[in-house]
């Protein structure tokens, strides 16, 4: 099967390194001149946890013309449903997209391609782009942190999920989740608390886990996914052999401080990662927040269920945008009144 890689971000540029680095033969398909140029002359370079660089073969999205049995996407999720548009002219007759993209994208997929050629896989580390073709991977790089969590969108196995499997188990383990919403959700919890408090705070997922103040609003931003989740009838999956619905969350007082004590523990592993939503923050672009903290939101409206910090991580990185505020750990005190 032919594939190609669509997105050389921050988890692109990784994917593609550790991919090439084992002998497959893909295309890495970009919008970008620069990462195009910086890819094919001096390959996927990776740094932090891991250090190493292979030799890509990278291309324009206006000059490709080859069609792909499977594309990985990678990119942001602002402006999806126009680059999945575009990016469905570059399929197979028969072919499939599998998003890597944070939040819930697969129901905007298959409206374009159909639910039988739609596969998701729930991204379980994570890497700072440092430049045009180089990445920082900020997860410890053993195959049980590099983790991917994958499914169909469609009620059946689909066709082209043996592949998937094949490929992403060659940079690091994969689960294969019949319940595969359940699977994103216990991602999208992780993004909300701990990429949204990254971006709040101007830190690592280590740095607001750390800091008692931040901590208490990530544990009440995680209480509030479990509560949406539970009211929409989802069962949120495990994550890295970790129950996160069994670790913190919470009723009575006595949980709830055991909850607060175990959350630096639950992200060591992922300490140095900083959110993509502030790495877009600092360069000055739109983030993904409507997509992360704001879908847990949506979702919170639509089944009853209050979520109060969500909406501040929300609100707070909109006046980021707007060049109302910065990230700074000073944006705690705006959640105080919210205890």
């Amino acid at each position: 099967m032919k594939y190609a890689i669509y997105g050389a971000g921050s988890l692109g540029i990784v994917l593609s390194a550790y991919l090439a680095k084992n002998g497959e033969h893909f295309d890495i398909v970009d919008r970008n001149p620069k990462s195009v140029k910086a890819l094919n002359e001096n390959g996927a370079v990776v740094r932090g946890k891991a250090e190493f660089t292979e030799k890509v073969h990278a291309v324009l999205d206006t000059e490709t013309t080859e069609k792909y049995d499977i594309i990985f996407l990678l990119t942001k999720q602002i402006g999806n449903k126009q680059t999945i548009a575009k990016i469905s002219q570059f399929l197979k007759e028969d072919g499939a997209i599998c998003t890597l993209q944070n939040g819930l994208p697969e129901q905007e997929i298959s409206e374009i391609i159909g639910a039988d050629r739609t596969y998701g896989a729930a991204v379980g580390w994570g890497a700072t782009r440092l430049d045009y073709g180089v990445s920082e991977l900020t997860s410890e790089p053993q195959k049980e942190s590099l983790t991917f969590s994958v499914g169909s969108y469609s009620k059946g196995k689909g066709a082209k999920l043996d592949e998937i499997v094949r490929i992403l188990s060659i940079m690091g383990n994969v689960d294969v989740e019949e319940n595969f919403i359940g699977a994103r959700w216990v991602k999208l919890l992780i993004n909300s608390a701990f990429s949204g408090m990254s971006a709040v705070c101007g830190d690592t997922f280590g740095g607001v886990a750390e800091n008692k103040d931040s901590r208490k609003v990530i544990q009440r931003i995680i209480k509030e996914c479990i509560d949406v989740a539970n009211a929409a009838k989802i069962k949120i999956e495990p994550i890295q052999g970790k129950d996160v619905v069994k670790l913190i969350d919470y009723k009575g007082a006595f949980k709830k401080k055991i909850s607060f004590a175990i959350i630096p523990l639950a992200i060591k592993k992922h300490k140095l990662l900083k959110a993509s939503m502030l790495q877009d923050i600092e360069k000055g672009i739109p983030c993904e927040i409507d997509s992360i903290n704001g879908i847990v939101c949506s979702f919170g409206r639509k089944h009853k269920v209050p979520t109060p910090f969500n909406d501040k991580v929300v609100e707070i990185v909109h006046k980021f945008e707007s060049g109302e505020l910065k990230p700074s750990y000073a944006n705690v005190k705006l959640f105080e009144k919210l205890f």
